[in-house]
């Protein structure tokens, strides 16, 4: 919810819509197919807050729905291995479009779409080990919606450009600078770096990824606001 409790449903890529989780859950089951499976894609830059509203509107469905009717998918299970990066000379800058498997990622939501038999298998990402964990996230045949969510969703680079036609619906979540690398300090602190190295990799790291993700959100459906909710 936001602080002056405001809904300002206009729509459309670059317009900010205001409103709170159970609406986006509502707008998000309703483009469900009557026989079949959508997904949803929620992307932003990091410290945006996309991954807190992907598992806030996968639960609110789930509620609303009943059990098991919407799944939350991360990208973030398609980093590289670190000792991939280190082979490639990218580790040091973790997190950038190079070092995902976008490729995956994409077969992935195909599978999605395409395998509703049985279940589909999803890798997640552990920040403890700083690795993805295969096999983490299953997608049964009954889950209705999928919350897919990461940073390069509405990239226009292959193999992220084939993404979009496979989503129901994209949202992009936009949040001022100055409060993503708020957040961004505080969870590379929170994840063991000083706070002086966080705030280094938030600038640089972090905020070369955000100079690529920032001028996508006017590709999508929808864009919410990612400051004042409570998600």
């Amino acid at each position: 919810m936001f602080p002056d409790g405001g809904s300002d449903r206009s729509e459309g890529g670059g317009v900010t819509v205001r409103d709170d989780v159970d609406a986006l859950a509502r707008r998000a089951l309703a483009l469900v197919p009557a026989d079949g499976r959508a997904i949803v894609g929620i992307a932003g830059s990091p410290g945006s807050g996309k991954t807190t509203l992907a598992r806030a509107v996968a639960d609110r469905a789930n509620r609303m729905a009943g059990d098991g009717t919407a799944v939350h998918l991360p990208m973030d299970g398609f980093h590289l291995a670190n000792a991939t990066l280190d082979l490639l000379g990218r580790h040091g800058r973790k997190g950038a479009l190079d070092t995902f498997d976008g490729w995956g990622f994409v077969a992935l939501l195909q599978r999605i779409l395409g395998e509703r038999d049985h279940i589909v298998y999803a890798p997640a990402f552990e920040r403890i080990v700083d690795e993805p964990v295969a096999g983490s996230i299953p997608v049964p045949p009954g889950a209705r919606l999928v919350i897919a969510e990461g940073n390069y969703l509405l990239v226009d680079q292959d193999p992220w450009s084939r993404i979009p036609s496979l989503l129901a619906e994209s949202w992009f979540v936009a949040t001022p600078e100055e409060e993503r690398m708020r957040r961004l300090v505080d969870r590379h602190t929170r994840h063991g770096r000083t706070p002086e190295a966080a705030a280094v990799w938030a600038r640089d790291v972090d905020g070369a990824n955000a100079a690529l993700i920032e001028p996508t959100a006017s590709r999508a459906s929808l864009v919410v606001s990612g400051t004042g909710a409570d998600w």
